[in-house]
């Protein structure tokens, strides 16, 4: 791999060097698969949150994907601007947002969705079908702790 920064093998054998490279690459092929739609990472989270989970405050949608909310501020604005979600007052609490996708939001979900997988097929294409559940098996042990 040409674009795997040298390091001595001594460091080149640890899973957490190893999970870093992988991380590394994983976010660069999203983040060029999401571009193609105009879209970051956070702002397919988020369209992804609030289908999901939704109607979201955007105080919740900060809260779970732990986000700081001056940040989230400027997701939902952009989002709402590109008329990807909706904000309307909720109806449990007048003074706070309520947050769904819009059609054209679900539609660019769809989309960025399919990119995505397109990415993450990209990043395990060396693995075999049953390696590549056996990853994602193993990683969520990883990161459960």
């Amino acid at each position: 791999m040409t674009d795997v920064p040298y390091a001595p093998h001594s460091i080149r054998v640890l899973p957490s060097w190893l999970l870093g490279r992988a991380a590394a690459r994983g976010h660069r092929l999203v983040t060029e698969a999401l571009a193609a739609e105009g879209l970051r990472m956070m702002h397919h989270a988020v369209l992804a949150t609030v289908a999901e989970l939704g109607p979201l405050s955007q105080a919740d949608l900060a809260r779970t994907l732990r986000v700081d909310p001056k940040d989230m501020v400027a997701i939902i604005q952009d989002l709402h601007g590109d008329d990807l979600i909706d904000r309307t007052p909720s109806p449990v609490d007048r003074r706070k947002n309520s947050i769904t996708l819009t059609p054209a939001g679900q539609a660019t979900l769809t989309r960025t969705t399919h990119l995505g997988n397109q990415a993450n097929a990209t990043l395990t294409a060396a693995l075999t079908p049953a390696e590549q559940s056996q990853l994602i098996a193993l990683l969520t042990r990883v990161v459960a702790g």
